[in-house]
């Protein structure tokens, strides 16, 4: 039986195209392979392949699991599970890494679960411990104002997801060469107690979140639901996306793909304007990595404006009107 050995990564894809997160953890697997001195590998699961795993290559990846299949080509929790599993125990990884996306927090603690092994979610750093080669996984705890860092010292392999848009994907080197290995897997593994009957789009301004270089988050200042119209104006007119707050998704006022914080995306814009946004630590850690942060509210002493580079003492509802038809006479300008 194989020694447990190497670094991997689950990549993801839609539709045959790579997904951001496949480039981010590949920037984080690099850095602890060489650290190591283990064999990075990627891990693809879909429909028509060929291209993306390639793509991996140029990204960091030694080599590529292509697993190509068309019960693939859509998510199905067992199908994908079963692949992994079996994939896994075939191969024996040390340390198996995951974006802390729709499909990693759904598919890894199924893996975890089956395999006996460790999980820890969410993830902010990773890194090799000197001496004894264990993954140290740090992330958040106690609602953020802790930083725990992790260790799977009896059990593998060492699982971890990691949050999307919490380090910077891996550049693209066209000279890089690595191998990839088209994986055959037992009939069992594409059985599923599922049935797909479709996908239904969530919308662009949720689609776009996570990528947005510009975002205007709605916090429970607003008051009312209806005042949400000047948020996803101002959002508009600026070419962003909207988020928001835990309880504005809570309330209804928008679904929970739009969540910004500890329980929802994470996110890192040019441009984050937070719209009376209270500033509660679940939601900072969600939006820490904003590189220009503008806060409106009305209370003076709220949390938001200890991270804000411009703070507005004011009423929402009164300023962003303001805005909006500075804007437009802006663009009526130009």
């Amino acid at each position: 039986m194989k020694n447990w050995q190497g670094i991997w990564i689950v990549a993801e894809q839609w539709q045959g195209k790579l997904k951001r997160i496949s480039f981010e953890l590949l920037a984080r697997a690099r850095k602890l392979a060489d650290k190591s001195g283990e064999p990075l590998s990627a891990v693809l699961f879909g429909y028509h392949l060929t291209e993306a795993c390639q793509e991996l290559i140029y990204h960091g990846a030694d080599q590529v699991y292509m697993v190509d299949h068309p019960s693939l080509s859509q998510f199905d929790p067992d199908i994908y599970a079963n692949c992994l599993e079996e994939l896994v125990c075939e191969e024996r990884p040390a340390v198996l890494v995951a974006g802390a996306t729709t499909t990693g927090r759904t598919l890894m603690p199924i893996l975890a679960a089956r395999l006996k092994t460790g999980l820890t979610a969410d993830c902010t750093d990773l890194d090799i411990e000197e001496g004894t080669g264990l993954l140290l996984q740090t992330r958040p705890a106690i609602g953020g104002n802790v930083m725990a860092t992790i260790k799977t010292p009896n059990h593998r392999p060492q699982m971890a997801t990691v949050r999307p848009r919490s380090y910077p994907p891996s550049p693209r080197d066209p000279a890089r060469r690595g191998v990839i290995i088209e994986v055959k897997l037992s009939d069992e593994a594409f059985r599923t107690r599922f049935e797909i009957l479709g996908f239904e789009s969530i919308g662009d301004e949720q689609a776009q979140l996570e990528d947005a270089e510009v975002i205007v988050c709605a916090g429970r200042g607003l008051e009312k639901h209806t005042a949400l119209f000047l948020i996803k104006e101002l959002a508009r007119l600026l070419g962003g996306a909207v988020g928001g707050t835990r309880p504005v998704v809570e309330q209804g006022w928008l679904p929970y793909p739009c969540q910004i914080g500890l329980s929802g995306k994470t996110v890192s814009p040019t441009l984050y304007i937070a719209c009376g946004v209270s500033g509660a630590i679940q939601h900072l850690a969600g939006m820490r990595g904003s590189k220009f942060v503008i806060a409106i509210n009305k209370d003076p002493r709220a949390q938001i404006f200890k991270v804000a580079d411009l703070g507005i003492v004011g009423d929402v509802k009164e300023i962003i009107p303001r805005l909006i038809t500075y804007l437009k006479e802006m663009k009526k300008d130009d």
